[in-house]
Order: structure tokens, then sequence, then C-alpha cells
């Protein structure tokens, strides 16, 4: 198992003193200043210049190289061990897709070249645009989302710029109960109300409650399939046909398309609207491995709605180029095109698998969610809430509510001392309607020995829990952070130090008369 290490590292504030340089900017030569006219400083507008030293620390490049050094030592990665994150899934990135975004073609490319100069990345983000359309079963796309939320948030914008353009007024948006926390977030910023729609017992979207909230006022729903349980949504096409019929579209949050990539299309399921997050399914650095991106697909009626620019290509004269007269656009999402490098990533990742490794991907990532629950359905304190008979896609959820009941130690316990266990913890608490949640997602990158001493991992910790309880509670011990004081963690000690700071200089300025 992976351990992380562990000592008391200070803040970059705590190792600052006064007089510590990390690097002395050299003086202009005498000849420059006079071939000027003045220093570089005198050239700077008044209103530009600082009244005041800013407030960062002081110390040498030393100091500043071995202290984010001993952090990045004292972190955990998907480069190091299994990261199980369920929904918010932190799939491994192969290095050759970093290698090639990495490129100096790529790297010097500007978004304000001419159109002309820019042809080479203008033709990979078309074709892009143009396999995920056909992975999502899609007519038209746009790259331009900065990230799967923002996908979503563009994408009820679309829904609601198609009602306006029919002239009709629908302002609800369906959302299930099971549904991830933005799609409510997201469908809220686009001005819907939030109309909630439960889960029947086999896990599923009760079809009965969605009959009874359907109206003239629905807009759509969104949803994914599987859903957030693991499970496939059975009665999908009844659900489109429904929506349809009542005058809505239906939204597919694409977190999940990692379970169904060359088995089943959204738009072959009847969805209107298809969202990627291309570090869940295409193997691109999520969180702080770099900015996202969270492409959009559309259906033909849908494609005149679509943020501009949009990329277009000219047959005759052989050329990409954005489009910006499109008098339909919601307009703008974000700067320029989005964020080409996760995109070129993702690029590199389809074109090196193909269509059958791409299903292939689908295939072990199911298989590996199915092989750990046959490993975790003895262990005693967890069971698989709704429809345990049936199978699970690319991810399942387990409740610790038993182990909860029997032995105090709750799913919160569990994740912590997962952590000791040299293992990342799953998400908790989520979905909702899990009492005791852990949603656990390995994807197609992991080997049954790694799935193998996670299931053993958390057999031990339930050993632990029925023999001493309060144990756990103390849990994590091995990682350099322990458990956190939540109501202590409010205030965060940064802020505490900068303004300790902060007086100290002012005290110093007022001692010297400044």
């Amino acid at each position: 198992m992976f351990r992380q290490a562990r000592w008391d590292e200070p803040l970059i504030y705590e190792l600052s003193k006064e007089g510590l340089i990390g690097h002395l900017v050299p003086e202009p030569s005498k000849e420059l200043v006079d071939s000027v006219g003045a220093r570089p400083e005198e050239m700077v507008p008044a209103a530009m210049l600082r009244k005041e030293t800013p407030l960062l620390p002081e110390v040498s490049e030393v100091d500043v190289v071995r202290h984010y050094t001993r952090l990045s030592q004292m972190n955990y990665g998907v480069d190091l061990g299994t990261y199980p994150l369920g929904s918010c899934t932190m799939k491994y990135n192969p290095k050759i897709c970093e290698e090639l975004a990495s490129d100096d073609n790529i790297v010097w490319l500007h978004p304000l070249q001419d159109e002309d100069t820019v042809q080479g990345i203008l033709e990979i983000l078309y074709k892009l645009e143009r396999w995920l359309c056909k992975i999502t079963g899609m007519y038209k796309a746009t790259l331009q989302p900065a990230a799967g939320a923002h996908g979503e948030l563009t994408g009820c914008l679309i829904i609601r710029a198609y009602h306006e353009y029919k002239g009709e007024k629908r302002d609800e948006m369906l959302v299930p109960d099971s549904a991830h926390g933005t799609n409510p977030a997201s469908a809220a910023m686009a001005g819907f109300k939030v109309i909630r729609v439960p889960t029947r017992d086999d896990g599923c979207v009760d079809i009965e409650a969605l009959k009874a909230a359907l109206s003239e006022k629905t807009a759509g729903i969104m949803l994914t399939n599987p859903n957030t349980l693991g499970l496939f949504e059975k009665d999908i096409l009844k659900i489109a046909k429904m929506i349809h019929e009542a005058g809505g579209l239906l939204y597919y949050d694409g977190a999940n398309l990692n379970a169904v990539l060359g088995k089943a299309r959204p738009g072959d399921m009847g969805f209107d609207i298809v969202h990627i997050n291309v570090h869940k399914t295409f193997g691109t650095p999520h969180g702080g491995g770099g900015p996202g991106a969270g492409p959009i697909c559309v259906t033909k009626e849908l494609e005149k709605f679509l943020p501009i620019p949009v990329i277009e290509y000219d047959p005759d004269n052989k050329k990409y180029y954005l489009d910006y007269n499109r008098p339909y656009s919601i307009g703008r999402v974000r700067a320029f095109y989005g964020n080409i490098i996760p995109l070129l990533k993702a690029f590199v990742y389809i074109m090196s698998l193909g269509e059958k490794g791409l299903e292939k991907v689908s295939e072990v990532a199911v298989l590996n969610t199915n092989y750990f629950l046959t490993k975790i359905k003895s262990v005693k304190g967890y069971t698989l809430p709704y429809a345990p008979e049936r199978h699970r896609k690319h991810e399942c959820v387990i409740s610790a509510k038993e182990l909860r009941k029997e032995t105090g130690v709750t799913a919160e316990d569990v994740a912590k001392a997962l952590l000791d266990e040299g293992v990342h913890a799953p998400t908790i608490y989520f979905p909702p309607i899990v009492e005791e949640a852990l949603m656990i997602e390995f994807t197609e990158s992991e080997r049954a020995e790694n799935i193998d001493r996670y299931a053993e991992a958390l057999r031990r910790i339930s050993e632990k829990a029925y023999k001493c309880p309060e144990e756990l509670k103390k849990a994590p011990l091995n990682t350099s952070i322990r458990r956190l004081d939540y109501v202590k963690a409010n205030l965060p000690k940064t802020v505490v130090l900068t303004y300790k700071m902060y007086i100290k200089k002012l005290r110093k300025s007022n001692s010297t008369g400044r």
C-alpha cells in the first residue's frame, strides 16, 4: 500500500523571515537608462504603483522549493494509488496525452492568431466534435464549456432559448432526487424552478411521480443513465416519450458516460442535449491537475442555439473557420474557444483507443464494479441499497447504515480509516437518498489486485468497528493532516496568519513614522 509522507509542515507564511529574498532582479544598465531617459519604475504611471508593500511571505528560493516539494510528497493522487471517487471520477491520465499536449506547436499557440495560422488545432477540435457526436448519437457540438457544471448551465440555457424561440413560457425543470447536485444548481442558475422527482424502490425514476409532475410548464428533465446508483434506467425510452409528448426536452448528464461507451448512445435513448465530462470519460486531468472541459452535444433541432463561435469547415477553400454569424445563438459562454489543452488530451485518448478500445473501456469499468461487489457483499455492516439483485454499471453505492446502527461507526469514519489503509476514500454521503453512502468507482484502469486490496481494507475496517469502534473515531492517524475540527476549520489558519502579518507590518510602519 502507498503511504503518504507525514510531517508537520508549516505554512509558507510561517517560513517567512524579514529580509529573505528569492531572486534579485538585475539593475538596468546606465546605457539602457540613458537611452530610454528614465528608470523602469519611473515609466510606470503613478496611479498603477503600489502605495504599500504587498502582504507576501519573505522567503528564499531554497525555502520555496523545499516547502512545495514536501507538500507534494504529502499529497495523494491517481498516479500514486487507487482513487475510486465515485461520480467525481479521478481517472488515470495516460502520459502520451500529457506529452503531446506539451508539444511546442501547441504550447505557443495564441487565441488571437489569425485563423489561417491555426488550421491544425481547428482541425483537431472539429474532428473531436464529430467524434463526440458519433459517440453520443448527437448532431452538433460545442467545446466551449470549461467544466461539467458549466456544460450543464450551457445546456439549460439552450433549453430556455429553445422554448423562447417557440414562444412558450416553460419554467420548470424536472430533476431526479438521485441526480448530481450540480443539476438543480445549474437549472436554477438558468432561471428554472426545480421539481424533484423521487426514486422507486428499484433505484430508477418513479414513472408515476414523473407523470404527475409533467405540465405545460415543463421545460425538460435532467438525468444521467446509468444513474448515480450505477443502475441503468430501464424505462428511459418511456421517460423520453413522456417528456417529449409534454413538450419538454431531455438533458443527459454525461458524468456516467464511461459505463456505456460503444454499448448505448444517449441520442438513441431519446436525449436532446448531452454534456460530457472529459475527465470522467476520456482521461484528462481533474481538479488540481489542470482546467477542465465539459463539451455539449445537441440534436439538429437545437444546433442553431449553440454558443458562438462554432467551428465549421469550408470544403471549397479547404479551410476551418470560426462562425459567429448565428442569430439564434445563446451567445458566448467562455472566452475564445474553451480550454484547449484538456480537449487535445481527450482527442489523443480517443484516437489512441479507437472504437473498439472505447467499447473495451466500458466493459472493463463495469466488470471492475461488479467484481468489487462480489467481494464486499459478504462483509458485515455494508449493504447494497436499491435492487441488490441487479448488476451495477461503472460505479456502485454501498451503505454503512447497518455498521453505524450496530457499532456507531459512520460512513465518514470508514472513509477516514481508509486513508490510514493507504488508499483514497470514496465519495461519501452521496447520493443523499442513501443513508451512510459510500460511492465507489474504480474505472477501467484498476487491476483486480488493487480492487482486492480495497475490499480487504473495507473488511478490516468492519472487523475493527465491531471490536473497537472508538479507534476508528480517531482516524486518520497515518496522514499528514489528522481529522479536522470542522467548526475550527471555518476560520482558516491562513486568514489568521495573514491578519497577524498585517498587524505586525502596521505596527512597524507606525513606529517608523511612515
